[in-house]
């Protein structure tokens, strides 16, 4: 540059302090950097990235953050309601939800287009209470749940954000459904299904397989996730439980058996529920799909000869 430009350098650390690292280029103007002052921080070799029109990252080589890129989406989106998606599944904490796109929900007078990573939305449903974080607002979880599932194509991936926020219990099944009912019904069919394997019961993947390979084979429908009990003292909780026949179906996922005391919790439940005379099945999660015809063979050989209900044990349904 010919000569340093004067410009507000403590307002614009602190705009970057607070944004990680990133500013939107109307933000860099307002805090007295030129036109040409910015086009020579963002040159091939300069201090700035540009990572979305009119949006600039200090620093290089280095792979933005999932907090940096909420915040350059919200930037690049201009009037804006709030992150939704996979961000905002992030932001809330829910695990192994990641994306590759920032969505942004946007009010209908903005008419910007979705560019880069930013994927904007325009809706006239406002987002509830809204949580805020540095520069970014974010939509309420349940509105990022019922976001998130209306994006997916796989069944599978829906089940998984669906249960996941629901076993942790951070939304309830009442919230979603209502977002199910306020949203539009295209792009909800996968949503609504999920919904109904929660609302029968089911709290996870594997347990939504199970539920699926029931109702193919015909099977009398079981109870999910009951507690059981003998008296007043607690039994178990398997996944699956007919009552009138005293089966139970337990699915065994290694995810949950990673060291040698939960093995011993399984090995312990599997033999309180087998020494009140229950007849207990398992299945990895992995064999409800390799193995669908074994397995269905297996649960109606199961029910087949039982010797029928066990009066003497109480069933709680799954609270929903």
């Amino acid at each position: 540059m010919p000569h340093v430009s004067r410009y507000d350098r403590d307002r614009l650390e602190k705009v970057l302090d607070r944004q990680h690292g990133v500013v939107a280029r109307r933000q860099a103007l307002s805090c007295a950097l030129t036109a040409k002052a910015i086009g020579y921080r963002t040159r091939a070799d300069g201090p700035w990235q540009i990572v979305l029109p009119g949006v600039y990252f200090r620093g290089r080589g280095t792979p933005l953050s999932a907090e940096q890129r909420a915040v350059a989406a919200w930037l690049y989106a201009g009037p804006a309601l709030g992150v939704t998606g996979a961000a905002a599944l992030t932001f809330h904490g829910v695990p192994g939800h990641r994306g590759d796109l920032v969505d942004v929900l946007v009010p209908l007078s903005n008419q910007r287009s979705s560019a880069g990573f930013a994927r904007l939305w325009r809706t006239a449903i406002e987002p509830g209470a809204i949580y805020q974080d540095g520069a970014v607002r974010y939509v309420p979880l349940d509105r990022a749940v019922a976001d998130t599932a209306r994006m997916l194509a796989d069944l599978a991936a829906v089940r998984a954000v669906v249960s996941a926020v629901v076993q942790r219990g951070q939304v309830a099944l009442w919230q979603l459904s209502r977002e199910l009912d306020a949203g539009p019904v295209r792009g909800s069919a996968l949503f609504r299904r999920a919904l109904s394997e929660v609302a029968a019961g089911v709290r996870s993947t594997a347990e939504a397989d199970l539920l699926t390979l029931v109702r193919q084979a015909k099977l009398p429908a079981p109870l999910y996730n009951p507690r059981l009990y003998v008296g007043a003292e607690f039994l178990a909780s398997p996944d699956a439980w007919w009552p009138e026949f005293g089966v139970a179906v337990e699915v065994d996922s290694k995810a949950w058996h990673l060291s040698p005391a939960d093995w011993e919790r399984t090995l312990a439940r599997h033999a309180r529920m087998t020494a009140q005379g229950i007849l207990v099945l398992h299945f990895p999660p992995g064999r409800l799909r390799s193995a669908r015809r074994d397995v269905t063979a297996e649960m109606r050989s199961a029910l087949a000869r039982s010797h029928g209900p066990l009066p003497h044990i109480r069933t709680v349904p799954a609270m929903r």
